[in-house]
């Protein structure tokens, strides 16, 4: 069933209020099932919560791409000098040196994120550590159409261009906003860019669970922040700690799903409007699907892309993949 239409009103105690969050959080609590796309996870808290998951024990997945990336670093030394390297959701950035530190002279380098504060805090890290580099940031949601500023689209078309998208982030969309996220990526990076993509094709549910349901809780944190964020940016009353974080594998659709799970009924108020939870209802927050090898060459090739190498971790099913448009 679709959801209802949002009507978003404007508190006069809320003279920020993102209208875009608002509709998406309406809509999505007035789904069945309820849902909320996991783009709004990242408020400044919720980044670095998610550095943190990174460095976990269960969470394989950072520790075998980054691995893999140091264990490539001749092979990037031969790519050709004066590069600009885009980053998708840049985040911290912290495997974004392993990349520039191996390449021949790279040009600039440019980050996206949707994060602002967290995007220009990693800026000012990487315009120390290269100081010879171009450093730019992008706030922006990767996941639309993205534009360049005319101050630098000219100077990057006549760079090589290089697209970077690791933590296997691609596993956030299903796999038909998959092909729409690296079609948009193929427009906005050009003609004869290359993409270098993380993907995770994990199908083991004993590895994959704890990577998402940490014994420290972390990712449980992680998860419940975003019913704070609602609280302080929309004016909501969830009670996060009144739900609890749950991570499911859905074989079939070879995904992780994350949900918060309300153990008794309760009803939550927002912008004017209340929704009910069931005993037992979940919020489902985000998805993060398991491309094998194969599975993801064909998502690129749909979308425009060749693919022309890729590399697999040592011990987990963690792959880079080398896309030439």
């Amino acid at each position: 069933m679709p959801p209802q239409t949002a009507t978003v009103l404007h508190p006069p105690d809320l003279p920020d209020l993102n209208p875009e969050f608002a509709t998406q959080v309406l809509e999505g609590l007035s789904a069945h099932p309820k849902r909320i796309p996991s783009t709004w996870f990242y408020d400044h808290r919720g980044s670095e919560l998610f550095e943190q998951i990174t460095e976990l024990n269960e969470y394989y997945l950072t520790r075998s791409e980054t691995a893999l990336l140091r264990s490539l670093h001749d092979e990037f030394a031969q790519l050709p000098a004066g590069s600009a390297v885009i980053e998708f959701g840049s985040g911290s950035s912290r495997k974004t040196p392993l990349l520039l530190g191996a390449l021949n002279a790279p040009a600039s380098y440019t980050a996206i994120d949707i994060s602002g504060d967290f995007l220009r805090q990693s800026v000012r890290g990487l315009q120390l550590r290269f100081p010879q580099l171009d450093v730019h940031a992008l706030e922006a949601d990767f996941t639309a159409p993205l534009h360049w500023p005319a101050a630098l689209e000219a100077d990057v078309r006549q760079q090589p261009r290089i697209g970077f998208f690791p933590g296997s982030t691609i596993g956030n969309f299903t796999p038909e906003q998959a092909v729409r996220f690296l079609h948009g990526a193929a427009q906005f990076l050009g003609p004869g860019a290359h993409l270098l993509v993380g993907v995770d094709g994990t199908q083991d549910k004993a590895k994959l669970i704890p990577a998402y349901d940490d014994a420290r809780g972390v990712t449980a944190a992680f998860n419940r922040n975003l019913l704070t964020r609602i609280n302080r940016e929309l004016g909501a009353d969830f009670n996060a700690q009144a739900f609890r974080h749950v991570a499911r594998f859905d074989p079939a659709h070879s995904r992780i799903e994350m949900h918060l799970l309300s153990p008794r009924p309760q009803t939550v108020r927002l912008l004017g409007q209340s929704f009910t939870f069931a005993e037992g209802e979940t919020l489902h927050t985000e998805n993060s699907y398991k491309y094998p090898l194969a599975m993801f060459q064909r998502l690129a090739q749909s979308a425009g892309w060749t693919p022309q190498k890729h590399w697999l971790a040592a011990d987990t099913d963690v792959a880079l993949h080398w896309l030439q448009r």
